[in-house]
């Protein structure tokens, strides 16, 4: 009985742990279906997403930039895509190894390798980076079949901006470069932060930062499906990018070609300007550079050699240079004059040569003076006594509240950016412009050099021709800009930039006629008269001549005794034609001397181009560049007849020309094609090795 008890007792415990064991197996596996409810069902959309994005990737594409033309439909700015070769700093553990070895597929020169860690220096090490640009189909090939041996390095499709003119308008153009990290934190805090995923450049300088908006375009994507090692298989989904609107610039390119070729090397700026309604016609800084040097990033060599030279070639002088106005200053003043009622046009002077103020002795440009001088001859002849006296009976700040209407000393508030805005000053300025006391006070000697466009006076060439502009249309006011109009891509409308008519200034026409007809004089009789011999229209123009140094009471100005950089500039001033102007200009050339012997000149060419349809000669250009020239010399050519300088970047589309810019701007953008997939470098492969 007790073995049976016991049997029993081993049976009954066999069977608890025998139940125990299955109530545990039924809850684990209970366990596991709550699990696999709960991912199946309750997670199943998240899991299906997450699984999915194991497979497919969404590649941004950068969209086509727009087209940059100019009035007459030739195109100053295009694109052509080509595959760089790019590294990612991040992925690669030797990277000065890596580089030698890529070296042994592709050719990779030291300049690359410098730009490569200058782009190092301006980037997170995350980023890919660009070790060599425009590669050949036959390099992309050889490295594709050993893209194995590089991890961190890829091949990719990138558009490259092309600036077929070369120099020609770079100041105005721009350039665009790669975004750096003050700019990628400003667009990623920047409503429009999903637009610019995939993009690595944009607009840097003049109209390409300007309208940066306008040009850059949308972006699009692709869906990918990609291998395990991270490679593309095949397109699942795409939305292409939508390419940028096109800018018709205001610009006459051949004119501003001209202009450029008659500076040659020296420094200086011309703005002109349409009095009608503020298009810029040409806007023109020397000495300029090659745009396309910043495209893929410049190198060392090439940036040093900019950025260092004494010329300063980067300065946008027709923006950012302020030059004293020297004697353009006078049809302002006398304008002055006689809307104050300080002066009537039948009063006169007699000039001694000097005019005493004080104990400071201030002379004329003419010893012995111009004797018995109105206003007419004041400006005909620039008699400096006149306006010295005139400067001290108005007074510092009478002067500055005419002025500044004028756009004088005050940013006009062009398409571009960077503006500088130049001196005008007054008894406030003055008072703002220094820190201590006893330099804050005006002194009334400091007023009698402003009349002659000396002293604090220091003005743009933008400025001066809007306020010229203004004079030559009587008082009637535009704001300056260089975009005509802006075409939509996807809807071809066009629309129109046109300049804000600001409010016209309240001028008597009797007084704007007789500025109208001494300007006129001081090309018929005074100091420009030289360069306008025999011209077929009528204009109005002012010469001038501002110092760089003082020179002191007792001593003579040589220009052969000074160095060349602190000679005199020569400026001019001028609108035409007479009864009905189309433009107005203002140009300085640094350092030239007399402006009716470097300045007037050009300003003469420039009236001939737009009123005539005329080019100078060969020899008339090549002495005007010296400085040689007053009117012009030999035949002359219709404009069209000259080809326009400037290069093509190798594999970039050609400039079109001809005189229908809607025609010309629809064809133009036909051809700019979306760039390659990312696809694309693969296909290239495996062609090659086939």
């Amino acid at each position: 009985m007790t073995e049976l008890k016991n049997i029993e007792q081993e049976v009954g415990r066999f069977r608890m742990r025998l139940a125990a064991a299955a109530v545990f197996v039924l809850f684990a596996f209970g366990l596991l279906a709550a699990r696999l409810v709960y991912l199946q069902v309750y997670r199943h959309e998240d899991l299906s997403t997450q699984a999915e994005n194991n497979r497919i990737t969404v590649v941004p594409i950068v969209p086509n930039r727009g087209l940059i033309l100019d009035r007459n439909g030739i195109v100053l700015a295009n694109n052509y895509s080509a595959y760089t070769l790019e590294i990612t700093p991040s992925k690669v553990d030797d990277l000065e190894a890596t580089i030698d070895r890529l070296a042994e597929v592709v050719e990779i020169q030291p300049r690359d390798r410098k730009r490569f860690k200058r782009l190092m220096e301006e980037n997170k090490s995350f980023e890919s980076l660009p070790i060599r640009t425009k590669l050949g189909d036959e390099e992309v090939a050889r490295f594709t079949a050993q893209r194995f041996r590089f991890g961190g390095v890829d091949i990719k499709a990138r558009l490259f901006r092309n600036y077929p003119l070369g120099e020609v308008g770079s100041h105005l153009i721009g350039y665009i470069g790669r975004i750096n990290e003050a700019e990628k934190e400003k667009i990623d805090d920047s409503d429009d932060e999903s637009n610019y995923r995939g993009t690595q450049y944009i607009g840097k300088l003049g109209v390409e930062q300007s309208y940066e908006a306008e040009l850059h375009g949308a972006t699009g994507f692709e869906e990918l499906e990609i291998s395990a090692s991270g490679h593309p298989v095949r397109r699942l989904k795409s939305n292409p990018a939508t390419p940028g609107n096109a800018l018709v610039m205001s610009i006459d390119i051949r004119l501003q070609a001209l202009v450029e070729e008659l500076f040659g090397d020296r420094r200086g700026a011309l703005v002109a300007i349409d009095p009608r309604n503020g298009e810029v016609l040409a806007f023109v800084s020397k000495p300029n550079f090659d745009p396309n040097l910043f495209v893929d990033g410049i190198d060392q060599e090439n940036w040093k050699a900019l950025n260092e030279s004494p010329d300063k070639p980067l300065l946008n002088r027709a923006l950012r240079g302020s030059y004293p106005p020297g004697s353009t200053y006078k049809p302002f003043m006398a304008l002055a004059a006689l809307t104050l009622g300080k002066r009537t046009p039948q009063q006169t002077i007699s000039d001694p040569g000097y005019y005493w103020f004080g104990n400071h002795k201030f002379r004329d440009d003419k010893e012995g003076g111009h004797g018995s001088v109105d206003m007419y001859r004041s400006i005909v002849q620039s008699c400096d006594t006149y306006y010295y006296m005139l400067a001290n009976d108005l007074g510092v700040d009478a002067m500055h509240d005419f002025m500044a209407p004028l756009g004088l000393g005050q940013i006009t508030g062009i398409d571009m950016q960077g503006e500088l805005r130049g001196t005008l000053p007054s008894t406030e300025w003055k008072r703002n412009a220094y820190r201590k006391k006893e330099q804050q006070k005006w002194y009334a000697g400091e007023t009698i050099s402003l009349g002659i466009g000396q002293g604090y006076n220091t003005f743009t060439m933008l400025q001066l021709a809007q306020a010229t502009a203004t004079v030559a249309a009587g008082g009637q006011r535009f704001k300056p800009h260089l975009v005509k109009l802006v075409e939509n891509f996807e809807t071809r409308a066009q629309r129109r930039s046109v300049g804000e008519a600001l409010p016209p200034l309240a001028w008597k026409p009797e007084h704007v006629a007789f500025i109208h007809r001494a300007m006129f004089g001081v090309t018929q009789e005074g100091t420009s008269r030289g360069s306008f011999v025999n011209a077929p229209y009528q204009s109005g123009g002012k010469t001038g001549t501002a110092q760089v140094i003082a020179i002191k009471q007792d001593q003579k100005y040589n220009a052969k005794d000074i160095d060349e950089r602190h000679r005199d500039h020569a400026l001019y001033t001028a609108f035409a034609p007479l009864d009905a102007p189309q433009i107005a200009l203002a140009l300085v050339v640094e350092n030239a001397g007399f402006g009716a012997g470097a300045a007037a000149p050009i300003a003469r060419r420039v009236f001939d181009f737009v009123l005539s349809g005329q080019y100078p000669s060969e020899a008339d250009i090549a002495a005007t560049r010296l400085g040689q020239a007053t009117a012009p010399i030999g035949v002359p050519r219709p404009v069209a007849s000259v080809p326009l300088p400037g290069s093509t970047v190798d594999g970039a589309a050609s400039a079109p020309s001809g005189p229908q810019p809607a025609a010309a701007l629809r064809d133009a953008l036909r051809a700019a094609a979306p760039g390659p997939s990312a696809l694309a470098p693969q296909r290239v492969a495996l062609e090659k090795r086939r």
